[in-house]
């Protein structure tokens, strides 16, 4: 029983957050009446908290210096909160009326993933006609994509591509001034360039928003319906999302993509990682910038801000909104971890406001992977994810947690039948066959055993792939990359063994 009663004189109160008043002031200004509360004392009116929000999002492009004058940014919009809240950010730094004037040249991207979540055919073409009146008022050239277009993406999505002889080749600094230098001699250069881009991008996304094929919404939901869980399914669908938004930016010629994510989803997104096991490349996640891609750099200018902060924000300006169901929409709180992270962390905001910042703080200390500080030295390129493009981490010492898990799993494939998960089919042997599994077949092109497509995966990958009852439903791009490393390792291993033989002829020729 709870002895706060009797020893302590009663049980702890809920913490009291103070209210505002009439007499209360702004924080800032000291002169108008606030309108709202964003921490515990900090009250902003309605013009003092536009200005603290600006000043916020374009505090975090300057000092990160991540975008450099004249690149093409693209902006992945979800028609969430947060992402249009950074459009509107976007917008607004490239309006006649800012002093200081934003000096990339934005392209929005929306990636319908109704197949998935439930939504019905008229429901995904309804929502696509809210997002494309909500991107043709910003006058940025925008791109449609359907999720079911990762069937015909190519295999160079999954390589990592060295930065082109179109990056910026100088410091920022005095990138800055000649961009400086040649606006004052093209006035206006740039807007035009933007317009033109606008009107051409604009009918090419016509195109794009067609009907997808019936044959790739079915092997779309054949895919997540071979996943037992919904976590694999999220952490699925986060890969899939990633990998159309890059082809997106290669084949457009983007340099820089912007993501939407806010403090609060990275705060449950740097716990979540950790529990899936993807502690090593937390870094990459959470960060301001992610390189893995190489060629194209992925940018969180939206990190600092909570979602308390956007929720206000859209609600006193006006910035619209599309609310797309998700895959854990109306799900249990005990669905996946996702949703059990969220819950968690979620459930101690509400009563200890500086939950979400100390755990962003705590993700903000974290540096670069081993992997990615040596190759900044020299060293080779590492070893990669076959999914999601980071170091792999499985390369361990003996004795470690990994190592025992490995070992663990070996002894009880020994000991299943030969339906096992290393079976040549890739498929969990009988609980394939009952649920129609298209790897029956062990000649069925596609089917990779797990034994040949496990090794190139990190932890947190297998954990998603181990999951899958059937691994001839990833789209083909994933299996043809799974072909050609492991073509490219026999290939290394022959090479090796030919050198160590001509070696020992060498070795006894002069013996």
């Amino acid at each position: 029983m709870c002895q706060a009663q009797e020893e302590y004189g009663g049980c702890p109160q809920p913490r009291r957050r103070p209210r505002v008043t009439c007499a209360q002031k702004c924080m800032k200004c000291k002169e108008a009446s606030p309108v709202l509360v964003i921490r515990v004392g900090d009250a902003f009116c309605k013009a003092c908290f536009r200005e603290y929000f600006v000043h916020k999002f374009r505090a975090m492009l300057g000092k990160n210096r991540a975008i450099f004058p004249g690149e093409k940014v693209l902006l992945a919009l979800s028609g969430g909160p947060a992402s249009s809240s950074m459009l509107q950010q976007v917008q607004e730094g490239l309006s006649r009326e800012t002093a200081k004037k934003l000096r990339f040249i934005p392209g929005v991207v929306f990636v319908d993933e109704g197949a998935v979540c439930g939504q019905s055919v008229a429901e995904r073409e309804e929502t696509l006609l809210q997002m494309e009146a909500i991107l043709r008022a910003s006058g940025f050239p925008y791109h449609l994509a359907r999720l079911e277009e990762v069937f015909d993406l190519p295999s160079s999505i999954l390589q990592r591509m060295t930065p082109g002889p179109t990056g910026p080749r100088h410091s920022y600094k005095e990138a800055v001034e000649g961009f400086i230098r040649q606006r004052r001699q093209e006035e206006g250069g740039v807007r035009e360039t933007l317009a033109v881009l606008s009107m051409r991008d604009v009918h090419g996304a016509e195109g794009l928003a067609q009907p997808p094929a019936p044959a790739h919404t079915e092997e779309l939901l054949r895919l997540f319906g071979s996943l037992k869980t919904l976590t694999a399914k999220e952490d699925l669908l986060q890969t899939l999302r990633t990998h159309l938004i890059l082809h997106t930016a290669r084949a457009q010629g983007y340099s820089k993509v912007m993501m939407g994510d806010s403090c609060t989803r990275l705060a449950v997104k740097l716990l979540t990682n950790l529990s899936l096991g993807r502690g090593a490349s937390l870094a990459m996640d959470t960060g301001f910038s992610d390189d893995r891609h190489g060629d194209v750099v992925v940018v969180r200018p939206m990190r600092e801000y909570s979602a308390k902060e956007i929720a206000f924000y859209n609600r006193l300006f006006g910035v619209p909104t599309v609310f797309t169901p998700a895959l854990d929409t109306k799900a249990l709180e005990k669905a996946s971890i996702h949703r059990v992270i969220e819950r968690f962390l979620y459930g101690l905001q509400a009563e200890f406001p500086s939950t979400v910042s100390t755990v962003y703080r705590t993700g903000e200390k974290l540096s670069a992977t081993p992997g990615d500080a040596g190759l900044a030295l020299g060293a080779p390129e590492p070893e990669r994810c076959q999914l999601c493009l980071c170091p792999l981490d499985t390369a361990v010492e003996e004795g470690s947690a990994l190592q025992a898990i490995l070992v663990s799993e070996q002894l009880s494939h020994k000991r299943l039948p030969a339906a096992s998960p290393a079976g040549t089919g890739g498929c969990l042997g009988a609980e394939a066959q009952s649920s129609g599994c298209c790897c029956r077949n062990t000649t069925a092109p596609g089917a990779d055993s797990r034994a040949d497509f496990l090794p190139l995966l990190c932890y947190g990958c297998r954990l998603t792939i181990k999951d899958a009852i059937c691994l001839g439903s990833l789209p083909s791009y994933i299996h043809s990359e799974v072909e050609r490393r492991n073509c490219r390792a026999a290939m290394k291993r022959e090479i090796q063994e030919f050198l160590l033989e001509d070696e020992a002829v060498n070795r006894a020729g002069e013996s």
